[in-house]
């Protein structure tokens, strides 16, 4: 939900994006980085090496709430 006056800024289908990875707590993670033109942070995108974990679906749960705030 989007609060009221606040409009939700679209990206553009062909945007620059970076990929990093990292290590924390003995666990493997990508990120993928997503930004608008203007270089302002605008999406996350973040997996965890054990696909199906509750590791792995809590920093995919969190990198959505965090591209939801950016945008």
């Amino acid at each position: 939900m989007i609060a009221p006056g606040m409009q939700r800024e679209r990206l553009l289908n062909r945007r620059l994006h970076e990929v990093v990875q990292f290590e924390h707590g003995g666990f493997t993670y990508v990120a993928g980085i997503g930004h608008f033109d203007d270089g302002r942070l605008a999406e996350l995108f973040l997996t965890a090496a054990k696909t199906g974990t509750a590791v792995e679906a809590a920093a995919r749960d969190a990198a959505i709430v965090a591209s939801l705030a950016l945008q």
